[in-house]
């Protein structure tokens, strides 16, 4: 396929699959519960840093986060007591344990408190082609409270060339708005135009098929090569073709 094919061809199945009826299938439905802002960013941000494994794992254990909250999220964040945080202890899925769990939701605290929000911690260090930086930047905030240091696994850093696919997505359902309203487009000081797709196996596979990307591992090297390569199809909206390469690594088996 040539350049035009190409953008006609994954066009169609971002049109095919950036649709509300995959919400029910997706991680991203936990989050779609909630009207609260806070709410949607807190428990997006929960249910991005689990996102490994099994699809309806990583939905059932983010359930399970959200029922410990008592499904308010951001007031849990804002106003718990250390009996509360205890109960978190059992809370497990695959590496990310109750100890884990519990510095987040401490973090998220300060974060809130000293910090303005998420946002506006993302918002802070951004470079206007890519939030890469910003990634990296959000990761020592994340982790200004004392910690162990094996926590710091569970939030990637582009800096040390990690392509950061949670964190990318999480980035994508807050900042990216559709008209299919399955990303969330909730926070205005970003744009479209600066997210970068999250690299997995489906998405790295079915890039490499089309000749979107040559690079083998997906890290921050392969990230920066798909990043361009999209955004010659459509520099305001570049992610919006991780629907496309989702939908046909996984539904179609490309």
């Amino acid at each position: 396929m040539n350049s035009a094919e190409l953008k006609s061809f994954l066009d169609e199945k971002v049109v095919l699959y950036n649709q509300s009826r995959f919400i029910e299938s997706d991680p991203i439905q936990i989050p779609h519960r909630y009207s609260l802002k806070e709410d949607i960013e807190i428990a997006a941000f929960l249910t991005a840093i689990i996102s490994w494994g099994n699809r309806r794992m990583i939905i059932s254990n983010a359930n399970k986060m959200m029922d410990f909250m008592g499904n308010s999220p951001f007031d849990f964040v804002m106003s718990h007591d250390v009996y509360q945080l205890e109960k978190l202890e059992n809370f497990v899925h695959r590496t990310f344990n109750g100890q884990d769990l519990q510095f987040f939701i401490k973090s998220l605290q300060h974060i809130y408190k000293n910090h303005k929000g998420l946002e506006a911690v993302f918002a802070k260090n951004q470079e206007t082609a890519s939030l890469q930086i910003s990634i990296s930047e959000f990761k020592k905030v994340f982790f200004e409270l004392p910690h162990f240091s094996r926590i710091e696994k569970h939030i990637s850093d582009p800096m040390n060339n990690s392509a950061a696919k949670r964190i990318n997505m999480f980035l994508r359902w807050m900042v990216r708005n559709d008209t299919a309203k399955v990303d969330f487009g909730i926070w205005k000081s970003l744009t479209p135009a600066q997210l970068s797709c999250p690299l997995d196996v489906h998405s790295g596979n079915v890039a490499r098929k089309l000749g979107l990307l040559t690079r083998k591992q997906n890290d921050a090297k392969a990230l920066l090569e798909l990043d361009t390569s999209l955004r010659k199809l459509d520099a305001t909206d570049p992610v919006k073709y991780d629907f496309a390469l989702f939908g046909l690594g996984v539904f179609e088996k490309f």
